[in-house]
């Protein structure tokens, strides 16, 4: 045999070898690799795209046609079609369309909001079948360090997920009417333009908060994210879809604006006055009144409940969030510079 004979034995043995071997790598996923294609299997179901419009006139011919305002996403909450999104997201909508994940698209109509915490609550007339609900998980055992998953749709690109850790608890961030959402998550995991409404998960496919904001000059994604936690959402969505609103108790008072505290150089909520027949009066406190000279004279100055530290009209609304009417607390004041106590049974919101 020659040496072209011996080479084209060669040529005609590789072709016959089995190709199994060199087109089938190994599976070299690990086991994190799996556990983020099997959470973003099983939730991505229940995450949809929120899209708004808004009436806008015509410089020329002055009349009103809708335009597109904004998008977002949001998730399936429960199988009555209640959809949960950012406040934020929805705001100042004349139409909204929840697009599903099987892409078929459903008008929305709000059920409540609540600004303060950046949350909405909508709800589309879809059939049961088309709707898988998240499985809330709980947001009081969350450790720096913990896996997180998100998935949203950014810019328009629907359904996508980015993963990361949590960052940091208990951190603030300012809500669309200036108040404070206190202990919301920080996350590393990327949350751009679109991502607002979306579902926070962790390694188990359990939600564990709403993605809401990030902190960035340019607007994208800069590894600093934020989550309103999904133990404050178990509390508020309920009470959208029951009233509308975030339902609070009262103390029954008109207070003075925060600057009257700069003004007379003192931490708390100065009451304005209190409303006939609610818990404030009957507890004694007295807001502003009339000296014998026809002077105004400050009433009292509300600076903690329950021993928590009320430095402005806003913390005092975030300790009453954590009550309900009936409940009854010790409040503590100053009267002509000396601090007072007197314990109130809280009233439901007229």
């Amino acid at each position: 045999m020659n040496k072209l004979q011996s080479l084209l034995l060669c040529v005609v043995l590789l072709l016959s070898a089995p190709f199994s071997q060199a087109q089938t790598p190994p599976d070299f996923s690990t086991d994190d690799e799996r556990n983020t294609m099997q959470v973003f299997n099983f939730a991505s179901p229940s995450v949809v795209y929120v899209t708004n419009e808004t009436l806008v006139r015509d410089r020329f011919t002055l009349r009103l046609h809708s335009v597109p305002k904004g998008a977002g996403s949001g998730f399936i909450w429960d199988a009555q079609g209640h959809v949960v999104t950012n406040f934020h997201v929805i705001e100042g909508a004349r139409k909204v369309t929840i697009t599903l994940q099987d892409r078929s698209e459903w008008p929305a109509q709000l059920v409540g909001s609540a600004p303060e915490k950046d949350l909405a609550v909508l709800k589309i007339d879809a059939p049961p079948q088309r709707l898988t609900p998240l499985v809330p998980g709980s947001s009081s055992d969350l450790a720096v360090g913990r896996k997180v998953l998100a998935i949203g749709n950014p810019f328009g690109l629907d359904t996508t997920l980015t993963t990361g850790v949590v960052s940091a608890l208990g951190r603030e961030i300012e809500a669309a009417n200036n108040r404070t959402i206190r202990n919301v998550i920080q996350t590393d995991a990327a949350i751009n333009p679109g991502n607002s409404g979306g579902p926070l998960l962790d390694s188990r496919g359990r939600l564990i908060g709403v993605n809401t904001a990030i902190y960035s000059p340019s607007g994208a994604s800069v590894g600093i994210g934020f989550a309103i936690p999904v133990d404050t959402v178990k509390k508020i969505v309920p009470e959208l879809i029951a009233y509308g609103r975030l339902v609070r108790p009262v103390l029954g008072i008109e207070s003075a604006p925060d600057q009257w505290a700069s003004r007379y150089g003192f931490e708390g909520v100065a009451v304005l006055r209190t409303k006939p027949g609610m818990p404030a009066e009957r507890a004694g406190l007295r807001g502003v009144f009339r000296t014998n000279r026809g002077g105004w004279q400050l009433g009292d100055v509300i600076v903690a409940v329950d021993r928590q530290p009320v430095r402005n009209y806003d913390d005092l609304l975030n300790v009453l969030e954590n009550h309900r009417a009936g409940d009854r607390v010790q409040l503590r004041f100053l009267r002509d510079g000396q601090e007072r106590q007197a314990d109130i049974t809280l009233a439901a919101p007229e």
